[in-house]
């Protein structure tokens, strides 16, 4: 009972903070101590509300999303933008135990960053761009790339998963979760620790999935010459040299608990894994690497950064009867799953 009344408060004092007071200004954080010294800041800021408040808010939460390309704005009810992340984010013919997870891991997503992040827009809690917040797209345009005879039953299946989970949100010791996703982690999820280095999420550990080598995201590869691959490294380090006479001017130095490139040797510089990934456009940091004459090649497992809910594990799941909860559970460790009434 101490728990659920702890978990209640803390969203009647978000509720109370969503609503009237104004975002919360701080720098926006993106790999550094920065996120969890916000969300300290955010918190003690959270407790003081609750500390005063007496009543809840019926209203329906609203999200003003940021269209990147035009810059306009638009209000939208929570579920309203959901449809679009959902649509976006993961394909319709995906199981829907599958589409009820993203949802409403979707949902916790937005939940944090307006709680956490909501200064990385002046004017908006959120936009429409992937690679900054979340994917998003207008049912018209999601309609338009479906085509005629698909169009309405997957936009049904994709209201269904946002409805049937309205108010879900994920949660740890009480507080909404960083809820990352990714699309395929190839047999294997990495934890935060290893990606954003110092932020260690304790619901965000390396977890198993099987079934993720069925889908076509599973495996890439990069070719590249090795004059290719020196103009690369010297955009980033002008003073790279790479002899590639020496068997180990490129070398992996050391994987992650999952398997993940952390770091690498290139010619004489050492870079993480992540950072390699960065400038090889590589799918993933789970890679290995060969040089066949003049040609370099990284096979590549996986795709995406690995953290958090597989999208395509969380599909394997559901077809082998895993209802959403168990999915959302299986990818994020220790979490609860509550509704919020206000939402």
């Amino acid at each position: 009972m101490k728990n659920i009344k702890n978990v209640l408060l803390y969203f009647i004092g978000f509720t109370i903070l969503f609503f009237i007071a104004p975002a919360i200004c701080t720098v926006v954080p993106s790999k550094t101590q920065q996120v969890i010294a916000k969300e300290e800041t955010s918190n003690s800021n959270i407790i003081e509300q609750e500390n005063n408040a007496n009543s809840t808010n019926d209203e329906k939460k609203k999200i003003k999303l940021l269209h990147s390309q035009t810059g306009n704005i638009e209000e939208l009810d929570l579920d309203e933008y959901l449809y679009g992340v959902v649509s976006s984010e993961m394909p319709a013919n995906f199981e829907i135990e599958a589409l009820k997870a993203q949802a409403v891991v979707a949902r916790t997503y937005t939940i944090y960053q307006t709680m956490y992040n909501s200064s990385k827009h002046t004017d908006a809690d959120i936009c429409d761009n992937y690679a900054c917040c979340q994917a998003w797209i207008s049912k018209e345009e999601r309609m338009a790339k479906w085509g005629q005879d698909e169009a309405e039953g997957n936009w049904n299946k994709i209201v269904e998963a946002v409805n049937s989970t309205t108010g879900k949100i994920v949660t740890y010791n009480g507080k909404p979760i960083n809820a990352f996703f990714h699309a395929n982690s190839g047999g294997m999820t990495e934890s935060s620790l290893n990606i954003w280095g110092g932020i260690d999420y304790p619901y965000l550990k390396s977890v198993e999935t099987a079934g993720e080598n069925e889908y076509s995201q599973y495996s890439s590869q990069v070719k590249i010459t090795k004059e290719e691959l020196l103009n690369k490294m010297k955009e980033k380090y002008p003073d790279c040299e790479i002899d590639f006479s020496q068997t180990d001017c490129i070398k992996i130095q050391e994987y992650t608990t999952s398997g993940r490139v952390k770091t690498i040797k290139i010619g004489n510089k050492e870079i993480a894994g992540t950072e390699a990934r960065t400038i090889l456009g590589l799918k993933s940091t789970n890679f290995s690497v060969v040089i066949e004459g003049e040609e370099i090649i990284f096979s590549v497992t996986g795709y995406g950064h690995g953290v958090g809910m597989s999208q395509t594990g969380a599909d394997s799941m559901a077809k082998t009867g895993a209802n959403y909860e168990t999915i959302i559970k299986h990818f994020y460790t220790g979490v609860e799953i509550i509704e919020l009434k206000f939402l």
